[in-house]
């Protein structure tokens, strides 16, 4: 590597709030050389973003900077409008965390990717621009490229309006690409491809990569070198190699061991036989057979069918791990059993009641010994109503009998049941960390004392400390009320830590079932043996020899 392509130093970044100023970064200093990977990884509040959107000054106009930015030798903290213009796009380009909010919903691809090429190069004509566009998504691997250019961005998934985000950093010629957080919202398989296309265009055209991320696997997957970031500091800076086998700081050790893996903390391999034997002897709670769930298609479209002949069942007390990539029928299932989708084909019964054709006002006496957890608690409460409020909710539905004083006092149980101070009734949804929510969407969840658990992707928009926290705080929930559960991830080694069975989702269908040693450890189908390779571990040597074996699984598919 030879001269930084980017050099920070002794950067302050400060914010000024109603409560006073706020200092998010501390005087830190980065270094990135040409075609080096570097990764920058943290908490939530670590000062990460703010670090990298500074880069391009993209912050608020509350925030104050201090300190230097040499993008290429030139300070960015001085620059003008003119030339920003010029070093964004350039100089260095941001992919975001959710392509979905960043590309514009009302304008085809080749529209947005035009867009900058004509804000840098505006004598371009409209058949250059839209050949750029073609060779940008060409570069990328988005498939047929010429007829793609004119869809819209719903017309895409989710990896692949990431791939439009790379390839419109490309398109500009950026000699640094920020990507923040650009697979957190990604099943393993998708994130697999995004990382290894990140990989190709470092090697292809020698461009450097700060990469924003608080999935450890990740880095061990991509990054160079890392560096760590602590409450607006940098705490460790490491070779990436280096910084696996020997952390020096305690927050780094702290990191690196709240990382869920495959098989090191297993649900199912800690039952003990009489365990296995007694709830494979409790009554059935949930029962599945041929389940089919069929959405009728819009403006003359063929009907979807998300749930193609699944069968399952969940025992009393029993946790079952619904695990496959967006769109192969995970949530669906959970909220066929919720009675929020109907059944179209094939039988569900819940707590020994046959749900076909039921209608709402008759499913809702059922509705109370069911709780559901949702994956955003920041969009599943009512912003209106304090915390209190929500737990107290389903109680005021449910249990009319109950009066104020009495709701109040279950109301603190449940927070105190979570770990929560019973304070905290009075504070809003948005005063509390993500964290905080989720423990909140368990309390509300658990407040009618449920027989049935839903936790549709409980921790997938949480940090990894955050993460390991909210999982024990969910086992020990599970030993307290023995409720059964419906535990539906991506992360199979979340489900791992939980799950006492397995059952693995492929576009509706089920195509492997079992406890979570035999799916997880031996697994049988090659779909999942390709998610288990496509999931990074945090181990730099085992993850190259878990990249080699994706590959060849990649290659044996496509032969």
């Amino acid at each position: 590597m030879s001269e930084a392509r980017l050099r920070i130093e002794d950067l302050h970044i400060t914010f000024a709030t109603d409560g006073g100023d706020v200092e998010a970064v501390k005087g830190i200093g980065l270094e990135i050389g040409e075609g080096e990977i570097l990764a920058l990884v943290g908490e939530s509040g670590s000062g990460k973003t703010v670090t990298a959107r500074s880069v391009l000054r993209l912050l608020p106009e509350t925030a104050a900077v201090d300190g230097v930015i040499l993008l290429e030798g030139e300070n960015v903290v001085n620059l003008g409008r003119a030339g920003l213009r010029a070093v964004r796009g350039q100089g260095a380009s941001m992919v975001f965390q959710e392509p979905g909010s960043s590309l514009n919903p009302v304008f085809p691809v080749w529209w947005q990717l035009a867009e900058g090429l004509r804000a840098h190069n505006p004598k371009l004509t409209r058949k250059e621009l839209r050949a750029r566009a073609v060779e940008a998504l060409r570069t990328v691997g988005i498939p047929d490229p010429e007829r793609r250019i004119d869809y819209f961005p719903h017309e895409f998934s989710g990896g692949q309006k990431q791939r439009i985000m790379i390839a419109a950093a490309l398109s500009l010629g950026a000699r640094l690409i920020i990507a923040d957080e650009p697979t957190t919202a990604l099943d393993v398989t998708v994130q697999a491809e995004i990382l290894r296309l990140l990989r190709e265009i470092r090697d292809e055209h020698g461009t450097s990569i700060l990469l924003i991320t608080h999935n450890m696997g990740v880095v061990a997957d991509l990054a160079d070198s890392v560096a760590v970031m602590y409450r607006g500091d940098i705490v460790e800076r490491a070779p990436v190699a280096e910084l696996f086998a020997r952390p020096q700081a305690d927050y780094t050790k702290k990191l690196l061991g709240a990382v869920p893996r495959i098989g090191g903390d297993s649900a199912s391999a800690q039952r003990s036989p009489e365990e296995i034997e007694r709830v494979a002897a409790a009554p059935v709670v949930v029962r599945a057979d041929g389940l089919e769930v069929e959405f009728p298609g819009r403006f003359g479209a063929a009907p979807f069918k998300a749930v193609r002949g699944v069968g399952f069942e969940i025992h009393d007390g029993e946790v079952f791990g619904l695990v496959g990539e967006s769109g192969s029928g995970k949530t669906t299932i959970g909220r066929t059993i919720a009675g929020m989708e109907t059944a179209t084909g094939g039988t569900m019964e819940v707590l020994g009641q046959r749900l076909t054709g039921w209608g709402d006002r008759r499913f809702r006496p059922l509705r109370k010994q069911i709780g559901f957890v949702f994956q955003d608690p920041a969009t599943s409460f009512n912003p209106h109503l304090t915390i209190g409020e929500c737990i107290g909710e389903p109680l005021a539905i449910h249990r009319r009998d109950m009066g104020k004083a009495a709701r109040r006092t279950e109301v603190n149980r449940m927070l105190e049941a979570v770990e929560l101070p019973s304070s905290y009734a009075g504070r809003y949804p948005h005063e509390l960390s993500g964290g905080q929510r989720q423990r909140v969407s368990f309390a509300r969840a658990l407040a009618l004392n449920p027989r049935i658990l839903i936790a549709d992707e409980p921790t997938s928009a949480l940090d990894v400390s955050v993460q390991a926290t909210v999982l024990e705080l969910f086992r020990q929930l599970h030993r307290e009320f023995s409720f059964s559960c419906l535990f539906i991830s991506h992360d199979l080694a979340v489900v791992d830590m939980v799950a006492h069975r397995v059952g693995v989702l492929q576009n509706g269908l089920l195509v492997e079932l079992g406890t979570g040693i035999d799916v997880l450890e031996r697994p049988q189908h090659e779909y999942t043996r390709r998610l288990i390779a496509s999931l990074p571990v945090p181990d730099p040597a085992d993850q190259k020899v878990r990249r080699e074996e994706l590959e060849r699984l990649l290659r044996e598919e496509s032969a």
